[in-house]
C-alpha cells in the first residue's frame, strides 16, 4: 500500500465530506481505514467518526452525534496541528463551532437542536502543510 497521506481515498474522502455526503465519506475513509495499522489508524477512525457525527447530526439523532464528535476528538486529539496536509486543529475548532449548542444543553434531550448550515465545517486540506505522516 501506498503511504497513507498519498493515498487517493483521502482527498475523495475529504472531497465528499466537504461536499455534506458524509455516508459516503465514512464508506471511502472505512475503507481505507480497514487496510491500515499503527496511528493512522486511529487518525482516519477519528475522520470517519467526524462524517458519522455530522450525519446523525443533520438526520437529527443527536445522542450519536454528541457521541461520534466526543470519540472524533479523541481519535484525532494527537493529530493537531496537522496531518496528511490536513489542517486538524482547524477541523477541532470548526466541529466544536458547529457542535456548540448540542453541546451546551447539558440535561434532558436537546430536541430544539438542528445543525445549522452555515456552521458545517469543511476539512481544509493544503498539499503545502507538513504531511507528518
Amino acid at each position: 500500500m501506498t503511504r497513507l497521506c498519498d493515498d487517493p481515498r483521502i482527498d475523495e474522502g475529504i472531497r465528499l465530506f466537504n461536499e455534506g455526503e458524509y455516508f459516503a465519506c465514512h464508506d471511502v475513509f472505512e475503507d481505507l481505514w480497514s487496510e491500515i495499522t499503527g496511528p493512522e489508524r486511529s487518525f482516519i477512525q477519528g475522520l470517519i467518526h467526524a462524517a458519522v457525527s455530522l450525519f446523525h447530526f443533520e438526520g437529527g439523532n443527536l445522542t450519536g452525534a454528541r457521541k461520534m464528535f466526543g470519540t472524533f476528538r479523541a481519535y484525532t486529539g494527537s493529530f493537531i496541528p496537522s496531518y496528511c496536509g490536513i489542517d486538524v486543529a482547524a477541523l477541532h475548532r470548526d466541529m466544536e463551532y458547529c457542535f456548540e449548542e448540542l453541546l451546551a444543553v447539558k440535561s434532558g434531550y436537546p430536541s430544539q437542536v438542528q445543525l445549522h448550515p452555515d456552521r458545517v465545517p469543511r476539512i481544509q486540506h493544503s498539499r503545502s502543510l507538513p504531511p507528518e505522516c
